[in-house]
C-alpha cells in the first residue's frame, strides 16, 4: 500500500500478529526475516528503476499504437479513440480490484470535483499529443517532447519551494532546444523554400499541435503533483480519478465536434480493417492503465522535472520503433537530433545527481 508521503509499504494483513504489540507503532520488534523481507520489497517498490522501466514500455506501446490509429488516411475521431481508451482503462481497474487484486477507497464526490481540472488537463494532453502524432513521425514526436523538460523545470521552481535550475541543467535544455532545431530542420528548409511537403516527417499543424502539447503537458504534471500531495492518493486512485472523470467531457465533445454520420464512420472504420482497429483501441486502453499508472508512480518516486526527462531518454526506443514500423525517415538530421536529445538526457541526469549531492552534504557533515 501507500503511505501518505507516498512511499509504497509491504505491509502483512494483521501486523499486531506478525510484529507483536509495540506503543510506538513501529517495526523494530518484528522477526529479523520479516523485517528483512518487508525491506527489500520497501526497496523495489520505491526503487525509481521499476516504474521507469514500467513507464518506458507502457509509453512504447501508446505511442505505437495510436500513431497506428490516427494515421489512417481518413481518421479524425480522436475524441472517441480516447473516450474507449479511458473506458477500458476504468473497466481494467475496477476488474483488477473485484479480483483482489488492487484495492483502493470509495468514490469521493468531493475529491472528484477538486480532481475534475486535471483530469480535463489529462484530456488536453493526450488529444493534442494524438494530433501531434497525426502530422508529425514519431521520432519529431518524441524529440518537440523534450520541451515540456523546460517548461516544467521553471514551474516547478515557481510552484514547489526549493527547486532550482542549476548550470549545468541549462547546457542538457541547451542541448534539447538544439536537437529540437535539427529535428526540424528538413520541415524549416522546406517552408522557407516554399516546398509543399517536407520528408523528415512534418508539417505546420503538427508543429503547433506539438507545442500546445508541451504546456498542456506541463500543465497536467506540475498540476497532479500538487493535487497528489494534497489529497495523499495512491497511484491506483490516481489512475481510477483520471480515466473516469475524463470520459464525460471525451464524450461531449466526439458527439459536438466530431462527425458521427454513416460515411464518416465507414471512413473512419473501413471494412477492410474496422476489426483490427477496434481491437487495438481497447487493447490501448489496457496500455492506458500502465502508462497512467507508471506515470503516477514515477512522479511519486522521484520529481515531475524527472518524469519528463524519463520520457526525453525513451525517445530512442520510441523513435526507433517509428523508424521500424511506420517507415519513418531515418535522414541525419532526425538521426542526430535523437543523438542530441539523448545527450541532453545524460547531462540532465548528471546535473540532478549533482545538485542532490551538494543539497545533502550539510545534512552528512552535521
Amino acid at each position: 500500500m501507500a503511505s501518505p508521503k507516498g512511499e509504497y509499504k509491504a505491509v502483512p494483513v494483521d501486523e499486531e500478529k506478525a510484529t507483536g504489540p509495540s506503543r510506538s507503532g513501529s517495526i523494530s520488534q518484528a522477526p529479523l526475516g520479516l523485517r528483512a523481507e518487508r525491506s527489500l520489497a520497501d526497496q523495489v517498490l520505491n526503487h525509481p528503476a521499476l516504474p521507469v522501466a514500467s513507464y518506458c514500455v507502457a509509453s512504447i506501446l501508446m505511442t505505437v499504437i495510436n500513431k497506428y490509429v490516427v494515421s489512417g488516411s481518413h481518421f479524425n475521431m480522436n475524441f472517441l479513440l480516447l473516450a474507449i481508451q479511458s473506458t477500458v482503462c476504468v473497466l481494467c481497474v475496477a476488474a483488477c480490484k473485484q479480483l483482489g487484486v488492487i484495492n483502493y477507497a470509495s468514490f469521493d464526490k468531493d475529491a472528484a470535483r477538486k480532481w475534475f481540472p486535471i483530469s480535463f488537463l489529462l484530456v488536453c494532453v493526450i488529444y493534442t499529443g494524438s494530433k501531434a502524432l497525426q502530422f508529425l513521425s514519431i521520432p519529431i514526436y518524441t524529440i518537440f517532447k523534450n520541451l515540456t523538460i523546460i517548461v516544467i523545470a521553471y514551474g516547478e521552481v515557481l510552484y514547489f519551494p526549493g527547486s532550482s535550475i542549476t548550470s549545468l541543467t541549462m547546457v542538457s535544455f541547451a542541448l534539447m532546444v538544439i536537437s529540437s532545431l535539427v529535428a526540424a530542420s528538413g520541415d524549416i528548409t522546406a517552408a522557407l523554400t516554399g516546398e509543399v511537403a517536407s520528408k523528415s516527417g512534418g508539417s505546420p499543424a503538427g508543429y503547433l499541435w506539438m507545442f500546445a502539447n508541451c504546456f498542456v503537458s506541463a500543465a497536467f504534471v506540475l498540476s497532479m503533483r500538487k493535487r497528489i500531495k494534497v489529497t495523499g492518493f495512491s497511484d491506483w486512485e490516481t489512475l481510477r480519478y483520471n480515466n473516469l472523470l475524463s470520459i464525460p467531457p471525451l464524450v461531449i465533445f466526439s458527439l459536438i465536434l466530431e462527425d458521427w454520420s454513416y460515411e464518416s464512420l465507414v471512413r473512419n472504420f473501413p471494412a477492410e480493417n474496422r476489426v483490427s482497429l477496434l481491437s487495438l483501441m481497447a487493447f490501448s486502453g489496457g496500455a492506458a492503465v500502465g502508462i497512467s499508472f507508471a506515470t503516477a508512480w514515477v512522479i511519486r518516486t522521484t520529481s515531475s522535472t524527472t518524469f519528463s526527462m524519463v520520457g526525453a531518454l525513451n525517445k530512442l526506443p520510441v523513435a526507433a520503433s517509428g523508424i521500424l514500423f511506420f517507415g519513418d525517415p531515418a535522414s541525419f538530421s532526425s538521426v542526430s537530433a535523437i543523438v542530441l536529445g539523448f545527450l541532453a538526457g545524460l547531462v540532465y541526469s548528471a546535473a540532478k545527481s549533482a545538485q542532490k549531492k551538494r543539497e545533502s552534504s550539510p545534512l552528512r557533515a552535521a
